[in-house]
């Protein structure tokens, strides 16, 4: 189970961000600095990571 996972932390305010990023950022479920959240590792949720890739910390 855990090899089909991605650990996905914010680590820069989405304040300033365009909307769209902000939103993006939402949908991953993540809400403030420093949150990780745990998803599945699939082409949309790495099409979303790539898009915020900027305010993110990932770990495999």
């Amino acid at each position: 189970m855990a090899d089909n996972t991605v650990k996905v932390t914010l680590k820069k305010s989405v304040i300033g961000t365009k909307q769209s990023h902000r939103a993006t950022v939402r949908g991953l479920g993540l809400r403030r600095i420093n949150q990780t959240v745990e998803l599945q590792d699939t082409p949309e949720i790495r099409g979303m990571i790539n898009k915020v890739s900027y305010l993110l910390k990932l770990e495999a």
